[in-house]
């Protein structure tokens, strides 16, 4: 067993090394210049085709809407990370970090807005008249490399038991257990029927519990951030002076890129940073392709947004939450931090109001990530006993992984998390003309 786990160091090391970061980082800074600085020179047109979209009329879209879509992909993305992982992005790089996690998030807007034109472009439409889509449908049907895609279903497929289930279910079970004595087998168990009567449904009806959960909670987690650098805004503008002062040293640039680089989950169990969203994973545009009657550059500004609010929005607030309390150097780091910065400014209700943020992300990220495994199942098998055996083992592993000692598991999961992200760069280099194309054409109709 130690060979193995010593593998998976070694493996981790290469999947998350600096030339992984410098991949990263790369194909969206070129993927960037060649879409002429999309995200910033197309700014209103974004805005007004995602969140202004829903201003004043409701989508009509017989199936999958493109907001239920986002909402999925942000389930899978907030929560356990974007939340509690930015305490240890800014304990490792210091304040400045926070700088390098913007940095990021730019060359990050242009990864995911790819992976998902991607997505529509070259998803397939099934039997029963679903659409099936993402990186490994794009490596088969774009690339004509379908062993890379069956890698990145296989990857994506494993690492849904990990991040996707032990991990959340685990974070909600301690959570919990602060506040309420119950065995945490029987939380899992409780969390277990909750999910299951979800999941059971269709895919319509988990897109429909993301729609409503996701929006709350993160409204009402906002409004407490805000709340919070409010009660301590004489100490707003020092932080950012320090942010900033502190952005270019060698441990900023270190717990920044790194942080927001190295997983989408915390790396280490939340010692090594955060990966704020999932941008160059892969995942979330499985959710995208499922949408109908939508253009492919229309949905990739939804991946756009999903990066801006992720990271410069959640992710900033909860740095500027802990930058203005007097707690950062107190010895405490990732949840206890977070903890004690609400209770500071909400007293013991504050503790409990983010227990249940934490709570109320977790359970959508489960299914977030069922969702993307269940597609990824569609691709690889053509029996239905195959899903039936899934959720069973999905089901099963929610309530044992309550009570699981996690230190292994965040490793592994780690790992399989940078290994799906290989194909998914591979295929976005290689077809990077059809993406510069399909926005070209949509910028010159929209001119038009």
């Amino acid at each position: 067993m130690d060979k193995l786990w010593l593998l998976n160091e070694h493996l981790n090391e290469i999947v998350w090394g600096k030339w992984m970061i410098l991949f990263l980082l790369g194909t969206g800074g070129w993927l960037m210049v060649r879409c002429r600085f999309l995200p910033f020179s197309h700014a209103g047109l974004i805005f007004r085709k995602t969140i202004g979209s829903l201003m004043g009329r409701k989508e009509k879209a017989s199936g999958i809407t493109s907001f239920q879509a986002v909402s999925t992909a942000l389930a899978g993305t907030l929560g356990v990370g974007s939340v509690i992982g930015v305490a240890t992005a800014l304990a490792i790089g210091g304040p400045g970090a926070l700088v390098w996690m913007w940095i990021s998030a730019c060359f990050g807007m242009m990864t995911k807005y790819a992976e998902v034109v991607l997505a529509i472009y070259f998803r397939e439409r099934q039997n029963d008249g679903s659409y099936l889509g993402g990186p490994m449908v794009t490596l088969e049907y774009g690339c004509h490399m379908r062993i890379l895609g069956v890698v990145f279903a296989l990857f994506c497929l494993i690492a849904s038991f990990g991040i996707g289930n032990i991990t959340p279910v685990n974070t909600i079970t301690m959570s919990l257990r602060s506040y309420i004595d119950l065995p945490p087998f029987i939380i899992g168990g409780i969390i277990a029927v909750l999910i299951g009567f979800v999941m059971l449904g269709s895919a319509k009806r988990i897109m429909k519990f993301n729609e409503i959960a996701v929006p709350l909670i993160s409204f009402v987690y906002v409004i407490a951030c805000v709340y919070l650098i409010l009660l301590h805004v004489d100490r707003l503008l020092p932080a950012l002076q320090e942010v900033f002062r502190d952005a270019f040293t060698f441990a900023s640039a270190g717990g920044g890129i790194g942080g927001f680089m190295i997983t989408k989950a915390i790396h280490y169990g939340i010692s090594r940073g955060v990966f704020s969203n999932e941008a160059g994973m892969g995942s979330s545009p499985i959710s995208h392709a499922a949408v109908k009657q939508v253009d492919p550059v229309e949905q990739g500004f939804w991946g756009i947004f999903e990066v801006f609010f992720d990271t410069i929005v959640v992710c900033t607030l909860t740095a500027l939450v802990l930058l203005t309390s007097n707690l950062m150097g107190e010895g405490m780091n990732g949840i206890a931090l977070t903890v004690a910065c609400f209770e500071q400014g909400f007293g013991k209700i504050g503790g409990i109001l983010f227990a249940f943020s934490i709570i109320a992300f977790a359970i959508p990220s489960i299914l977030g990530w069922y969702y993307y495994a269940q597609e990824c199942i569609r691709y690889l098998f053509h029996s239905s006993w195959v899903l039936v055996l899934y959720q069973c083992l999905f089901l099963g592993l929610l309530v044992i992984g309550a009570a699981m000692d996690l230190h292994y598991v965040w490793e592994i999961a780690d790992t399989l998390n940078g290994l799906m992200s290989i194909p998914n760069l591979i295929s976005l280099v290689i077809l990077q003309g059809i993406v510069v194309k399909c926005t070209k054409e949509y910028i010159h109709k929209h001119r038009e």
